[in-house]
């Protein structure tokens, strides 16, 4: 009978449980993708030249874990939040508590089982999927790599199995411990808390100190290195907590105050609303605040370390393409190049000992080299130019290396007039360099002729590490990346999934309390589009905070990635976009969830 009546109620309120149903199964599937790239050691190892590749991926998978605990807890709540007067109704009717207690218990691992379950197949699904896309639009070289890899099945399994175990123990220990007329009565409960003028204001300014000092460790991150990101990440976390906990209600205050602000539609009841909210939510909007924060700033450097690479590539060479004695395919592919900005032709001779230009060739088309700016490293000063005759007349034939094969790098060089390079005796060579307007956009392109380069020069092959071509830098730029871009994106993704859900799951679980307030408007005649507007601005509030402080966290963390990024900002409205259109979808799901909740028993009110 028991079970029967919890099927009704289960039955009764399908789409709650389907969102998170939903939920639960989009964190496993997150996860058990996560897992697969942290758990697979070979591809770990066979796809990043860093050493501490290995604990990177396992940091961010303990990482993750924690975020996911952190999930399943506010997904339990939820689903508590649902079911406590239901149970305090079984408890009435004469139920025990030992069966109530199994009652939950059994809830608890079905729908946890079953969305892991399921999860974890569409974690497959999925990995391959964005696998293969990223894969194709990368040109990424992945080894070792499959979708389905089962240590991280059994991972997914056992991580949310246990989860769900203490979940179901946490939810058996407050349910039988909370008086059954609470449960019955729980959302009636007060919950306003007596503010301290004083107290706030000290938190204000607390919150804004630590902040700067969080700010200022991250810009000065090659001072203090391991210090300073210790002392960054404890600030700001405290920062946050205080800027939530104090200032933004501080900030509501002075918009109720606001005659104009607050007389106008239903601004007073949203500002009273956000105002009761926000105190309850401190915690919560900290926590989505410092997860929006690595979650943006997982994705942007992701997507940074993808825009790095055909800089680190331009950096190498001035060339987009150099053929050293090219064959008759190359010289046909490359007419596919496409918006070719400049092309030179160059004819070689050579003996023993010394490399033979002609002076007059130099003179039509100057040759181009890399000037590294003031720093003399790689750095956004990094640009092509024109080397003056009279340099390339003093013989350093380091600026001829991205026209040479590595046995001419060793041979002194020597610009020679056309009569004189007539009189050598040895055969004749040519040199054709190419430079395009895109280097990414001709990249299929650019790796034929590589190949075709390789073909002519089998030297090339055997000391590659000497090849200053500019698509064989690209080649190793994006193999020392890849695991970073890789983890980057799936960490991100991850993130925002996770976070958006915990925001959504924590105003979705206070719906139920909300109702008789809304309910109470539409008696006194409020239309129904006021209140759906309402609900639109209370909820965007919720979601535009931590939105806003997450941002500006993002903005000074990029700091950091000055020392290992040529520009860690540059295209930042890329990965900005996704993240917010993404955020987005998560706050019109919110908003329309809440919406059934509140409003349902409110259409007389139209």
């Amino acid at each position: 009978m028991l079970w029967k009546l919890s099927l009704t109620g289960i039955k009764g309120r399908f789409k709650d449980y389907l969102v998170l149903f939903s939920g639960l199964i989009m964190s496993s599937a997150i996860f058990y993708m996560f897992e697969a790239l942290a758990t697979n050691k070979d591809f770990v190892t066979s796809n990043s030249p860093i050493s501490m590749a290995a604990i990177v991926f396992q940091i961010g998978s303990v990482l993750l874990g924690i975020i996911t605990l952190v999930y399943i807890i506010y997904a339990n709540s939820f689903l508590m939040s649902m079911r406590r007067r239901d149970y305090g109704m079984f408890m009435m009717l004469g139920a025990k508590g030992r069966k109530i207690a199994q009652l939950i218990a059994a809830e608890t691992l079905v729908i946890g089982t079953a969305a892991t379950l399921i999860g974890t197949a569409i974690g497959i699904g999925l990995t391959k999927v964005v696998s293969q896309f990223l894969l194709s639009r990368l040109d990424m070289h992945i080894k070792h790599f499959s979708p389905f890899y089962l240590p991280a099945v059994i991972a997914t399994l056992l991580f949310f199995i246990v989860l769900f175990i203490i979940a179901a123990v946490v939810n058996q220990y407050q349910l039988l411990k909370t008086p059954v007329l609470q449960l019955l009565h729980d959302d009636q409960q007060p919950n306003r808390i007596k503010e301290n003028k004083v107290a706030r204001l000290i938190q204000i300014v607390l919150g804004l100190v630590f902040l700067a000092v969080g700010y200022y460790m991250m810009t000065a991150i090659a001072t203090f290195q391991v210090m300073g990101l210790v002392i960054a990440l404890v600030t700001i976390v405290l920062g946050t907590y205080f800027l939530f906990n104090a200032f933004f209600g501080w900030l509501l205050m002075l918009l109720k105050r606001n005659e104009k602000i607050r007389n106008k539609g239903l601004n007073n009841f949203t500002l009273a609303q956000l105002s009761f909210r926000i105190k309850d939510y401190t915690k919560m909007l900290a926590l989505v605040a410092m997860l929006f924060a690595l979650a943006l700033g997982a994705i942007t450097v992701g997507i940074g370390y993808q825009n790095e690479i055909p800089k680190i590539a331009d950096s190498a060479s001035a060339y987009d393409v150099v053929l050293n004695q090219p064959t008759q395919k190359a010289l046909k592919l490359t007419k596919e190049l496409k918006d070719v900005k400049q092309t030179a032709t160059y004819q070689v001779k050579e003996d023993s000992k010394t490399v033979y230009y002609r002076t007059e060739q130099f003179k039509q088309t100057p040759l181009l080299t890399i000037e590294y700016g003031k720093t003399g490293s790689l750095s956004s000063e990094t640009k092509v130019r024109q080397v003056p005759l009279r340099e390339l007349q003093k013989g350093d034939n380091y600026l001829f290396r991205s026209i040479q094969v590595p046995s001419q790098t060793a041979k002194a060089v020597k610009l020679v007039s056309n009569e004189a390079f007539a009189q050598i005796a040895s055969s004749t060579k040519i040199v054709k360099t190419y430079d395009v307007q895109d280097f990414s956009a001709n990249l299929p392109v650019i790796k034929k002729l590589y190949q075709e380069q390789l073909k002519a020069n089998p030297e090339l092959k055997a000391n590659s590490q000497v090849d200053s071509s500019k698509y064989a830098s690209y080649k190793i730029a994006n193999g020392f990346f890849s695991g970073l871009e890789f983890m980057g994106f799936f960490l991100g993704i991850a993130f925002l999934a996770m976070l958006a859900s915990c925001l959504m799951f924590k105003i979705l679980s206070g719906a139920a309390s909300d109702v008789k307030r809304y309910t109470m408007l539409a008696k006194i005649g409020v239309r129904q589009n006021l209140l759906k507007q309402s609900i639109a601005k209370e909820i965007g509030a919720l979601f535009l905070l931590p939105g806003i402080v997450g941002v500006v966290h993002v903005l000074f963390g990029l700091q950091m990635f000055k020392e290992l990024m040529i520009d860690p900002y540059n295209q930042i409205w890329i990965p900005f976009s996704i993240f917010i259109v993404l955020y987005a979808v998560y706050y019109v799901i919110t908003t329309w969830l809440y919406r059934g909740i509140v409003l349902k028993e409110t259409k007389f009110g139209e």
